[in-house]
């Protein structure tokens, strides 16, 4: 990889430049019988609660540091985004933040409660028939505009934001023996592994998508960015249409391993974040415990694990569908 990694004290600058706009996000250890039960006595469990961040997800931090890069000129023609979501609103958020505008392209798909979350911070939104007449129609945008794109999980300024998670979380817990992520377009997981493998080599760091979108993980194994294909999961948080050089680059050479969990590990780990630990989140915000249930559960036997929280933009219709869901799925994974 030839693309410059973030150090810590580069991290450790955004991280002061972020502190008036971001919330420094909780960690909650987990202690009820669940962690020896499935991890062996000699476990901890921590989980890093970035659901509570402002806009409801981690996508905060690489949205501000993208904006409060802005120059005067851009921040006058404003941002543009493309999203089904998370993104969409952490950008309506920032434009808001430091007083520049925003218009955002979401799929007619998007969650209801997303889109309110971008009008409610002043953002114009603009909704298209699919993710591919999105993204058409945000290269508009910004040709026309001349509004500066914000990219949702490439680049070194997105990474550096999202690396603030992962400094944030090693002085929060030390010597954690690893650190379990979700990987969508792999900017989250770029930045925390980044900042935790400088700060502590020894940890660690896991990786999770979706079964029924594995891009990054087939992009590592093959060396270069791939694209999507049939996508079918839930996670719509962690579904997208391709991964790109500068996050993979940092994937390669940090990230330890990436696990595949199904829809119904995200709804049963969604359950007991609700029965357990009193959280409601989205499908993406219950990856690391589905993780920590199912396909890392050997590996993380006995040891000091942090799990990241990403995101709890949902709607309570479809919330409370998973729940149920979760409910049934959850009995076969004890």
């Amino acid at each position: 990889m030839t693309h410059h990694v973030p150090t810590v004290p580069e991290i450790d600058a955004g991280l002061a430049r972020l502190a008036p706009h971001i919330r420094q996000t909780p960690v909650w250890e987990w202690q009820d019988d669940l962690v020896p039960d499935v991890l062996g006595p000699a476990a901890s469990v921590v989980l890093k609660l970035e659901l509570f961040q402002h806009s409801g997800t981690f996508k905060a931090r690489g949205a501000l540091m993208n904006m409060l890069a802005l120059s005067s000129e851009q921040s006058k023609r404003g941002v543009t985004a493309v999203s089904a979501g998370n993104h969409a609103a952490a950008v309506a958020y920032a434009a808001h933040t430091v007083g520049t505008t925003a218009k955002v392209v979401m799929p007619n798909s998007a969650s209801p409660s997303r889109i309110a979350i971008c009008r409610r911070y002043g953002a114009e939104v603009i909704l298209a028939d699919d993710v591919t007449a999105a993204f058409a129609r945000v290269k508009e945008i910004e040709l026309s505009e001349g509004r500066t794109f914000v990219h949702p999980f490439e680049g070194e300024t997105t990474v550096t934001g999202t690396a603030t998670l992962g400094l944030e979380l090693t002085r929060q817990v030390a010597d954690l023996d690893a650190v379990v992520v979700p990987v969508g377009g792999g900017g989250l997981i770029a930045g925390v592994a980044a900042a935790v493998k400088q700060v502590n080599p020894d940890c660690r760091v896991y990786g999770v998508e979706p079964i029924g979108n594995d891009v990054v993980k087939r992009s590592v194994a093959s060396g270069v960015p791939e694209q999507a294909r049939n996508v079918q999961t839930i996670a719509d948080s962690l579904s997208p249409p391709f991964s790109l050089p500068y996050s993979l680059g940092l994937v390669r050479r940090f990230v330890d391993d990436i696990v595949l969990v199904s829809d119904d590990d995200l709804t049963a780990a969604l359950y007991l974040l609700f029965a357990r630990a009193k959280l409601a989140v989205e499908p993406a915000g219950a990856a690391t415990t589905a993780a920590m249930l199912g396909p890392l559960r050997s590996r993380l036997a006995d040891q000091r694990v942090g799990l990241i929280v990403c995101g709890a933009n949902i709607d309570p219709a479809r919330f409370a569908d998973y729940l149920i869901r979760g409910e049934r799925c959850w009995p076969e994974r004890t």
